[in-house]
């Protein structure tokens, strides 16, 4: 469903991203984990197109994306939930999730949002700054689902979260995968949660994937040493 090869990318004179080789299969969870600065968020706004890739390529379901715009790689299945969020303050919730939805959609949500994430029905006429953190990383994930993707690209959806709404995301999560057959790539350094989602997990240092291993193999005590500053 999703295969990156030989991607490459970075800021200016510097190189953060080197030589990515990626291929996640329909509705597959990876996790990417790493330290702050090792180049997970690189890798994911390169993946987005928010950052041009240096070479390499993307691929959604057998289609090139890696020249096109951030909202063209939207519409070829991809969709994102960058770290810290990234809601709209000043909007309400429902208002934060129809800038999601299609043009075909009319501005309606589609019930089953909702029922992923009650609260935010409750909700949906609050502002979205007035949402805890927890309820803004659910709404952040129920406005990448609106765009009907096949791919959803988290990038640290624990940061800021409190332990209980942790879990319930890791459990929507899989809900999610297994009702929409979604493939998820999620970034993270929080190893209790992946270890929850994931079928198989990757970690990055200084750019470049320099462990893998599938769920039920995994060495958490290696992805720890990693992890560890």
């Amino acid at each position: 469903m999703f295969n990156v090869s030989h991607l490459a990318s970075g800021y200016g004179q510097s190189q953060v991203i080197h030589d990515i080789n990626l291929n996640v299969g329909k509705q597959e969870i990876v996790a990417v984990m790493g330290r702050n600065g090792m180049g997970k968020t690189t890798l994911f706004k390169t993946l987005m197109g928010v950052l041009p890739a240096r070479g390499g390529s993307v691929r959604v379901d057998g289609k090139e994306v890696g020249g096109l715009e951030s909202y063209q790689r939207v519409e070829s299945g991809i969709a994102y939930v960058p770290q810290g969020r990234m809601i709209f303050s000043n909007m309400t919730v429902l208002e934060n999730i129809q800038t999601g939805l299609p043009a075909s959609a009319g501005g309606k949500v589609p019930e089953e949002l909702y029922a992923l994430f009650p609260v935010l029905h409750d909700m949906r006429s609050r502002k979205g700054g007035n949402l805890s953190g927890g309820q803004q990383q659910q709404l952040a994930i129920a406005r990448a689902l609106a765009t009907n993707p096949k791919v959803l690209l988290l990038d640290e959806p624990t940061e800021g979260i409190q332990p209980s709404i942790i879990k319930d995301i890791a459990r929507t999560l899989k809900e999610i995968r297994k009702l929409r057959q979604l493939t998820i790539i999620v970034s993270e350094q929080v190893l209790s949660f992946t270890l929850e989602i994931a079928d198989r997990f990757l970690v990055i240092d200084k750019g470049r994937f320099v462990y893998e291993d599938t769920r039920n193999r995994v060495d958490a005590a290696t992805i720890s040493r990693y992890l560890s500053v």
